[in-house]
């Protein structure tokens, strides 16, 4: 927490296929982000599959984000608006937050910022089969982390694949930031084009030459911190004009 007055706060959930990774992993990250918007960060930690299988993440989020809503004492300033934002998993869980709570909750969602999201459970061509290897995540990868998270439910399912809804008219701000070399580019990519059809205010960043992961890569892939503070920069203005 940096603010003592009134403010917006960003809550964060981590990537890691629903099935792996926490907040200590992500901890650097959030006090960056912290630190350069100058802003309260919260970071989430949910529930992981396949102890907790499908919906259970999602419930999480929703249940901390309402929290976090609701102005309690242990986030030390009144709560003036909410900033979902997550990587990978979590970009699928801050779009379905944004999807469900958005115009629900005691202040209003300010922003969204989906970093390289997981928003389409179906996928299966395109940058998935382009860059199924190599790179890091491999679509065998993605195909273990939803088996292990989905089980027997249905990938169509909007908590799931939140790209295939009907539409996204109404949405908050967005920021969408992909990866080039990533097998989800292209979910990312259809997913603010979904948004601007939507009439959605929606910033679109793409880093060429980067792979999945990037964000929490920044010591081993020095120009992922310039993606990072690029995209962060964008997001300010986006939070600022919305209050």
């Amino acid at each position: 927490t940096l603010a003592t007055e009134a403010a917006p706060v960003l809550v964060f959930y981590h990537g890691g296929g629903w099935v792996i990774g926490n907040i200590e992993v992500y901890d650097s990250l959030c006090a960056e982000i912290s630190r350069i918007l100058n802003m309260t960060v919260v970071s989430v930690e949910y529930r992981l599959a396949p102890e907790h299988v499908f919906p259970a993440a999602t419930e999480d989020c929703l249940a901390a984000t309402a929290w976090v809503a609701s102005s309690p004492a242990e986030i030390g300033h009144p709560v003036t608006g909410i900033v979902p934002a997550g990587d990978s998993a979590g970009g699928n869980l801050a779009a379905v937050v944004s999807l469900n709570q958005h115009g629900k909750l005691p202040v209003p969602i300010l922003a969204q910022w989906l970093i390289y999201p997981g928003v389409d459970m179906t996928a299966a061509t395109g940058s998935m089969v382009e860059f199924a290897d190599g790179y890091l995540l491999t679509r065998g990868g993605m195909e273990w982390f939803m088996a292990h998270y989905l089980g027997e439910q249905d990938p169509t399912h909007p908590w799931a694949s939140p790209l295939l809804v009907d539409s996204l008219a109404g949405q908050p701000p967005t920021l969408v930031y992909t990866c080039s070399l990533d097998p989800l580019r292209d979910q990312g990519r259809a997913y603010a084009a979904k948004l601007v059809a939507a009439g959605v205010r929606t910033v679109f960043r793409e880093a060429e030459g980067q792979i999945h992961g990037s964000v929490t890569l920044r010591g081993a892939i020095p120009s992922a911190q310039d993606d990072l503070h690029k995209n962060l920069r964008a997001l300010k203005l986006l939070i600022d004009e919305a209050a």
